[in-house]
């Protein structure tokens, strides 16, 4: 059971539904903040698109020699792409008590 944590007389309650990213989800997400398409990230890098799909989809490997392109192409350190461990909250009841206290630290 998660822990109380009392801030400002209010007892809050960690909200510990997460998702971790895959190297391909990190492409993927990357490109789709960038508004770019698959083709256009194709263009910019120098892989083919079937690739950066494959990529996306868990079905190829990423490795240091892709990241680096794909990483020039989307304007991001290519460690952005090999090790996208950081955990985002999944719309969570939590998610409006972080709005309202940003300086709460997750656990």
């Amino acid at each position: 059971m998660a822990s109380k944590i009392k801030k400002a007389g209010h007892a809050l309650t960690p909200y510990r539904a997460r998702v971790e990213l895959s190297p391909g989800d990190a492409v993927r997400l990357t490109r789709e903040l960038q508004e770019m398409t698959q083709i256009d990230l194709a263009a910019a890098s120098g892989i083919p698109q079937g690739t950066i799909s494959a990529l996306e989809r868990g079905r190829v490997t990423l490795g240091a020699e892709r990241a680096e392109k794909l990483a020039r192409a989307l304007k991001v350190h290519p460690a952005v792409l090999l090790w996208p461990k950081p955990k985002l909250n999944r719309g969570g009841p939590d998610d409006h008590a972080l709005d309202r206290d940003a300086s709460r630290v997750n656990p």
